[in-house]
């Protein structure tokens, strides 16, 4: 997995490729709490992102909480039908900004 952190203004984006499973989850928590550091509106681009497992989500949501206790906003971006399908078997559709 990587993840690439663009900034734009305001609003911190966080490029993500390839697969967020156990193995990778806590780099991507890592990097959505420092970008929320920096700035309380991040963006979650999905672009490339192949795969999310339960411990990927678990990153997500620590995220989403996180800027919501801030005042701020997380949002999940271009995901693409087989994460999203993921996103909407848990409920975290239902949770999660996805734009």
């Amino acid at each position: 997995m990587n993840i690439t952190e663009v900034r734009q203004e305001d609003v911190i984006e966080l490029k993500v490729e390839g697969r967020v499973d156990t193995n990778t989850s806590g780099r991507l928590q890592e990097a959505i709490l420092k970008a929320l550091q920096k700035s309380n509106k991040i963006v979650i681009n999905c672009a490339e992102l192949e795969y999310v497992s339960s411990a990927g989500l678990r990153s997500l949501l620590l995220g989403h909480k996180t800027a919501s206790s801030k005042g701020g906003s997380m949002t999940v971006i271009n995901v693409n039908d087989a994460v999203n399908q993921v996103f909407t078997v848990t409920g975290f559709s239902r949770i999660l900004k996805i734009g």
